[in-house]
């Protein structure tokens, strides 16, 4: 499937967070929305992604920023992930990957030889009136949240 295009509405979605409740793109609009797709909650990339995620939360709050990840992890684990690494922004369910599949972010992958379906890490950059702005695909986890406030310092302020 291929990645959305920058300029249109970003893809509609409803997925349970890591309390269970529902979230949709609506429930954002007026805010800057980096909607980040991560591969599995707890792994060390993901961990390093988030947890610089959330060292940066103060500044991207005053950017007027609200950050959503998204993996293929049931919301109990999420909920897990967000105690154990006292994360305070939105990890959302996505594990029938319909969302992934919207996005484009749902294909073929490569590790350690092996070949199998997952979860792209990949990032979206959504302006307050829900259309998309920038799409990340090449994401360096020690500093995603530098490479997106920069982007949007220059692009969104």
């Amino acid at each position: 499937m291929a990645l959305p295009k920058i300029g249109n509405k970003a893809p509609a979605f409803s997925l349970k967070d890591q309390n269970g409740d529902k979230r949709t793109l609506k429930d954002y609009l007026g805010s800057i929305v980096v909607l980040y797709f991560y591969p599995k909650a707890m792994t060390p990339g993901c961990t390093v992604q988030a947890c610089g995620i959330r060292d940066s939360e103060k500044a991207l709050k005053k950017m007027g920023v609200e950050v959503l990840g998204v993996s293929i992890d049931p919301y109990p684990r999420l909920a897990k992930f967000a105690e154990r690494e006292k994360l305070k922004f939105t990890l959302m369910s996505d594990e029938d990957h319909k969302v992934a599949d919207k996005y484009g972010v749902w294909g073929l992958k490569k590790f350690m030889g092996r070949e199998f379906m997952g979860l792209k890490r990949t990032s979206f950059i959504i302006d307050k009136d829900g259309h998309l702005r920038h799409i990340m695909e090449k994401v360096n986890t020690k500093k995603h949240h530098d490479d997106v406030m920069d982007w949007i310092k220059e692009n969104l302020s």
